[in-house]
């Protein structure tokens, strides 16, 4: 449904700070949710959008449409007369079709500080669970939590096919010294293919696959593929006896192969079929 535009306007916003606009804008800014999103000023909430390549950026809120306005780079912002930050939505316009999506930097963090302590101090035993990429509902929003321990880089980025694999748009932030960085993307969702833009300490940058990705690519492509687990476990009644038995002095058998020398070009379960 068409959202009227009404005689609201913004007023201009004061220039971000050269340093922290440079940094932004190259991949290297530790906490990028302090400068994009919704923010309380004197008068007003500041509104500020980064999408490169967008022909305008609006604010929706309570049905009402507000352009913000264009400061270069692919930098949007504007202030509205609001008493406090609202929900609202971006209505964002490529090629003169307008999308309506959420902001993904009026999130807050969806990683919790027990995950972080626990990675912090290197003993984090579900680590699958921690990082990677995971489809959740999160502030009511669905979308996919990405989150990756990247503790030297500069920056890092998320970028897929959603953005044409320029990440500009979507910079992660760092979640205290934990060597985290993490962004939650509204209607990001299974099957999404994507990478992770890191910024080096010495500025370069390098497109990674996720090392902890729960699906990938075929090579010679290389990306990582967004994936929820519907694997169910029917193992109840072994793991409860494995409970009783002295693992230690049980009988132990071990057996290596190398998959892809052995019978190259199959999938697990058909080399399942030929091992002896």
């Amino acid at each position: 449904m068409a959202v009227p535009t009404t005689a609201v306007g913004t007023r201009p916003v004061a220039a971000l700070d050269a340093t922290d606009r440079a940094r932004l804008l190259s991949g290297a800014h530790h906490d990028p949710h302090a400068l994009l999103g919704a923010h309380p000023v004197p008068g007003g909430v500041v509104f500020r959008v980064l999408r490169p390549y967008a022909e305008s950026v609006a604010v929706l809120v309570d049905g009402r449409r507000t352009e913000l306005r264009g400061v270069g780079d692919g930098l949007f912002s504007g202030v509205l007369p609001l008493d406090t930050i609202p929900e609202y939505v971006l209505s964002v316009t490529y090629a003169g079709h307008a999308y309506e999506v959420h902001d993904p930097f009026r999130f807050l963090p969806a990683l919790g500080e027990v995950d972080l302590h626990l990675i912090g101090e290197g003993r984090h035993e579900e680590l699958w669970r921690a990082l990677g990429a995971h489809p959740i509902t999160h502030q009511g929003v669905t979308g996919t939590r990405f989150t990756v321990w990247a503790p030297n880089a500069q920056g890092v980025r998320v970028c897929g096919d959603f953005c044409h694999w320029d990440g500009t748009a979507y910079p992660m932030r760092s979640l205290g010294s934990s060597g985290v960085w993490e962004l939650f993307m509204p209607g990001i969702g299974e099957g999404t293919p994507y990478k992770f833009d890191i910024t080096r300490p010495d500025g370069t940058h390098t497109m990674r696959a996720d090392p902890m990705a729960r699906r990938t690519e075929v090579p010679p492509a290389t990306a990582s593929i967004v994936t929820e687990s519907s694997h169910v476990w029917r193992d109840e009644e072994w793991m409860a006896e494995r409970g009783a038995r002295p693992v230690h002095e049980a009988p132990l058998s071990v057996y290596e192969v190398h998959l892809p020398s052995w019978r190259p070009g199959l999938t697990y379960r058909q080399l399942a079929e030929q091992l002896p």
